[in-house]
């Protein structure tokens, strides 16, 4: 009935942890829907729906025809609602992510990490699908599209996931200690995320008093950059991608702390009035 736990070796401690993780992001796939295929169809419909809302904003307000990217111009509103969603869509799972006071903490293998690991794969896993089959639809029902460097978008999108992970960690910390402010900031931070995006501004059309009011968000560079790996005639030269690497750096950093520190202090009975 019982057995005793043999000892194990870093490399064994190391596959049975990546094993966890892959457990429980299948989880978390299948919690938005118990068919995968279904669930999968929802995100792409969120997504196309929201490319279509930019698309006809952009429309009426002429923003195509003054655009500076010279290129498919839906491919150009795909490449920020793509690094949006995948942002976002991070940063969510990971601030709702299981806590330590959480029923699936009680298991003996499950610890934070895993489920923060979990919900950023999974959210990862889910953009990176829908993103592909958007764009391979497009590209055979309506007009073929070349991405002049695939592998540098690529690397802004996963830059992207890498920066709405961190920051999701710091709310996820900063949420026990006061659940209901902090549920109102993250939901704040993402609305507001829809404009400070920045993901209808073209940055070297912009003028310097409209372009600072997104200087500081990091998700607004990587869009930025990820457009000029995407179109050959477009050359970014007011965001930086190392900029959006050291703040995903320095919140990721800061999110780990704050965790370790809220993992060490927080107790079931702060929810016990609740």
């Amino acid at each position: 009935m019982f057995e005793a736990e043999r000892a194990r070796s870093s490399a064994q401690s190391a596959f049975a942890t990546l094993e966890l993780i892959f457990h429980a992001s299948v989880r978390h796939v299948r919690q938005g829907h118990g068919n995968a295929v279904i669930g999968l169809l929802l995100n792409m419909v969120q997504t196309v729906v929201l490319v279509l809302v930019f698309y006809t904003m952009m429309t009426l307000m002429g923003s195509n025809r003054a655009a500076a990217v010279r290129g498919n111009f839906v491919l150009y509103v795909m490449s920020g609602v793509f690094m949006f969603m995948t942002h976002s869509k991070a940063l969510g799972a990971v601030a709702g992510a299981e806590g330590p006071t959480s029923a699936m903490m009680k298991h003996a293998p499950m610890n934070t990490i895993v489920s923060i690991a979990s919900s950023a794969l999974s959210s990862l896993y889910l953009q990176l699908l829908s993103a592909s089959c958007v764009l391979y639809g497009y590209h055979a029902a309506f007009t073929p599209i070349t991405i002049h460097d695939p592998v540098g978008a690529m690397a802004m999108m996963l830059l992207s996931w890498a920066s709405g992970v961190a920051i999701g960690m710091i709310f996820l910390a900063a949420k026990p200690w006061a659940p209901d402010i902090f549920g109102v900031v993250t939901m704040v931070y993402m609305r507001a995320n829809m404009i400070a995006s920045g993901k209808m501004l073209i940055a070297n059309q912009a003028p310097h008093k409209i372009r600072q009011w997104f200087d500081w968000n990091p998700l607004f560079h990587t869009i930025d950059q990820g457009r000029g790996f995407v179109f050959m005639n477009y050359h970014p030269h007011y965001t930086s991608i190392a900029y959006a690497l050291k703040v995903t750096c320095i919140c990721f950093v800061i999110g780990m702390m704050a965790e370790f520190y809220t993992r060490k202090h927080i107790s079931a009975s702060w929810f016990s009035k609740r």
